[in-house]
């Protein structure tokens, strides 16, 4: 019996078990629909009253919840990448919390989250054009199944969106750590301590050195404030940092102005994607994880 066949067997089987199930089934969908209300009012009031543990807690679950499921079903490929993710991400962390911090630092942490950033919208886009030219019949031209050709593309688009996320949120708390840490603004948005013009109010370093003298060479940009930046460090403070404000005297920076790159506004597009994603995919597991519960507890199944 081919692959095919034994899932139109099982499928079969499946109709027959829920025959005559019809106003069981109205319920069951009733209690999704209900939980999945309230657990949207109940997330948005947190967000809106608790931000600060909300994200945390969002990111929490989104490491935790793929070792859960990689650890069940054996997916030892994803397990093993999730770890060395984890690792290097736990390290970079470490190095962004210290006290005093380095001048190295910053740069080191924008780095790692811009490569993760890049290759995770790489993946993404290569996955999600896998999965079309599957569903287009492409894959006859290069001679692979559509099964085949459609497992790696939802792998793959997973994978890119997953570490997207996963990326993008850690960076936040970094930089965080970093805007406490540097200390030339504070939560009332008047800077603490003064900035020389030669100075980059990211990482610490002067702008702009002689060919006799130690430091980074490199393009600058300033900002609708005036204020001076490394290029570098500027763009992985708002774009992989997602901090729309000045490091310096937490003025709102003018994004569009920044992304004068047509392949820049993309990515500005895809994060937005991946902020949407994040809050989907941290909590629905616990929203259909309650949704059987109450199924169970009422004798539905």
């Amino acid at each position: 019996m081919t692959h095919r066949e034994n899932w139109k067997l099982r499928h079969e089987r499946l109709h027959v078990k829920h025959r005559g199930h019809e106003a069981m089934h109205a319920e069951m969908v009733l209690i999704l629909v209900a939980t999945l209300l309230v657990a949207q009012v109940v997330l948005v009031q947190w967000k809106q009253r608790h931000t600060r543990s909300y994200n945390l807690m969002t990111l929490l679950q989104m490491w935790a919840m793929p070792l859960y499921f990689t650890i069940k079903l054996y997916w030892w490929r994803f397990l093993s990448m999730w770890g060395l993710f984890s690792l290097v991400t736990c390290f970079v962390i470490f190095r962004a919390t210290r006290k005093p911090l380095s001048c190295h630092t910053p740069r080191m942490v924008y780095k790692w989250f811009l490569m993760v950033y890049k290759l995770s919208y790489a993946v993404g886009v290569v996955g999600y054009m896998a999965i079309m030219l599957t569903m287009f019949g492409f894959n006859v031209f290069f001679r692979v199944k559509a099964e085949d050709s459609m497992d790696v593309g939802v792998v793959m688009l997973f994978y890119g969106l997953y570490y997207g996320v996963m990326g993008r949120d850690f960076a936040e708390i970094c930089s965080d750590y970093m805007a406490s840490t540097i200390g030339y603004y504070n939560q009332g948005g008047i800077p603490s301590r003064t900035l020389t013009p030669d100075i980059c109010a990211v990482c610490g370093q002067q702008i702009l050195v002689d060919l006799d003298q130690e430091g980074l060479i490199e393009d600058t940009y300033q900002l609708s404030c005036n204020h001076i930046f490394h290029e570098f460090c500027i763009r992985g403070w708002c774009i992989v940092g997602k901090k729309q404000t000045c490091p310096y005297c937490n003025e709102k920076v003018d994004m569009k102005r920044m992304m004068n790159n047509p392949w820049e506004k993309t990515h500005m597009l895809y994060s937005q994607l991946l902020d949407w994603l994040r809050y989907l995919v941290a909590w629905q597991p616990i929203i259909i994880g309650i949704v059987h519960g109450i199924n169970f507890s009422l004798g539905l199944e």
